[in-house]
């Protein structure tokens, strides 16, 4: 225990890039690989599968409702772009599609009179991936499958890449336009559907998962407040999950399994007194600086955001990636790890360059209540 806090503080006097250490003083693969895996910071990328919404639905879209045009106005890359990058973490937002087809001809694009589209991938069954069904629904990877593979065979090429977060919003809320197609709930076998999905694509020696983390403890939150997260060293390579969902879905994904036995995900929670309490999404740095305070004591695993909405990048304010970082937070989501110049030259960048730091201490440990 002492050699790993000696060269903790060692990793943190460097500004030592975590995943490639340099090898100086303090900055050795063996001193960084001895660090907890929650001890990283490293940026991620808020919806990262989305694309432009095309430019004739876009001009409907604003006539339509200004404000949610402007908040819709991005778009990211190819995953792969985005891990070459530096992003180790990820967000997919999916949907059900059983029988499949269910968005081979979207609302927008009939709205719009047509367009360029690749309705190919929408044919087959399987959870879909895409932002606001019928609206914004262009993805740089239309499946669930495509984006996992994607998102494999990048980690097969970077072996010793950091532990990437993979978080999945499961929608089902009705969108509220005449002609819309219903979307199907995550119901039990919904849930399942999901987890299927990732053990389709990533085996066990490729996946950190709850049960690997509580290892033998009663529950996922006592193993994880004893330190039951992986060492960074061991977590090389290796992706891991998280619904992130309010407490009716996370309540159905753990139904049964309290400390999430035999699940590929983790889930978000802000009862950090559930046995399932591992992981927590807390969206505003500023706001929420203390429950992330009380999370990392608690040896959570927490991801913030750094820009929301194109706010930052249309007025300039650094404030808000500036306290992200401060927070302590594992994982800093953002729209811009390269600026949209139609905006503004906003960018967010890990502070010291590289893809990983230690991260910095938000404050003084607080007692967990």
């Amino acid at each position: 225990m002492i050699t790993a806090l000696l060269a903790a503080a060692a990793v943190a006097a460097t500004g030592c890039d975590l995943e490639r250490p340099s090898g100086a003083p303090g900055c050795t693969r063996q001193a960084v690989d001895a660090l907890p895996m929650t001890a990283l910071q490293a940026i991620g990328t808020h919806n990262s599968y989305k694309q432009a919404i095309a430019p004739a639905e876009m001009k409907l879209l604003r006539a339509a409702s200004p404000r949610t045009a402007d908040s819709l106005d991005y778009s990211h890359p190819a995953l792969t772009a985005q891990l070459d990058a530096g992003a180790r973490q990820l967000e997919l937002d999916l949907v059900r599609d059983p029988e499949g087809g269910r968005w081979a001809r979207p609302l927008g694009l009939r709205m719009a009179g047509g367009g360029d589209y690749d309705a190919g991938p929408m044919a087959a069954p399987g959870l879909k991936v895409m932002h606001v069904p019928d609206i914004d629904y262009r993805s740089v990877c239309a499946t669930f499958r495509a984006c996992l593979e994607e998102v494999r065979a990048w980690s097969d090429r970077n072996p010793d890449h950091l532990p990437l977060l993979i978080m999945m919003n499961l929608k089902d809320g009705q969108i509220t336009v005449p002609g819309a197609t219903p979307l199907l709930p995550f119901d039990a076998a919904g849930m399942d559907e999901v987890d299927a999905g990732i053990r389709a694509v990533f085996g066990p020696a490729r996946l950190i998962t709850p049960d690997q983390v509580r290892a033998g403890k009663a529950t996922l939150a006592e193993a994880v407040r004893r330190g039951g997260w992986p060492s960074i060293g061991s977590a090389r390579g290796k992706v891991f999950f998280a619904v992130d969902e309010g407490p009716q879905k996370v309540a159905l994904y753990s139904r049964d399994r309290p400390s999430l036995e035999g699940r590929a995900a983790f889930v978000n929670t802000d009862r950090f007194d559930a046995p399932y309490a591992a992981y927590v999404t807390l969206n505003d740095p500023a706001r929420d600086a203390l429950r992330i305070v009380e999370a990392l004591d608690r040896g959570m695993v927490v991801r913030t955001r750094a820009d929301a909405d194109t706010v930052e990048a249309r007025n300039g304010d650094r404030g808000r990636p500036a306290a992200a970082f401060a927070s302590g937070a594992q994982y800093i989501s953002t729209d811009y790890m390269t600026p949209d110049l139609r905006l503004s030259d906003f960018v967010v960048t890990l502070p010291g360059g590289g893809t990983a730091r230690r991260a910095p201490l938000p404050g003084p440990a607080r007692p967990a209540p």
